[in-house]
């Protein structure tokens, strides 16, 4: 179960793989991933967590609740 708060960039994509999205996939600036579909942008690896306030817009991109995501 994923905390709703920072997350790593791997844990990220593995939460979101078990919510049943694919990739991921290259774009021009930043990787995505698909959930049915919908695009989910993938933030750039840069070494540092992903924080609440990101991780909660990545949420709303893929309409998952905070509910949801602390289920998975």
């Amino acid at each position: 179960m994923p905390p709703f708060g920072p997350i790593a960039r791997p844990e990220l994509i593995r939460a979101l793989r078990r919510a049943g999205a694919t990739g991921t996939f290259n774009a021009r600036n930043h990787e995505y991933m698909l959930l049915g579909s919908k695009r989910i942008t993938i933030p750039n690896p840069h070494g540092s967590d992903i924080g609440r306030g990101l991780l909660a817009t990545i949420l709303r991109q893929a309409k998952i609740s905070r509910e949801v995501w602390q289920k998975l």
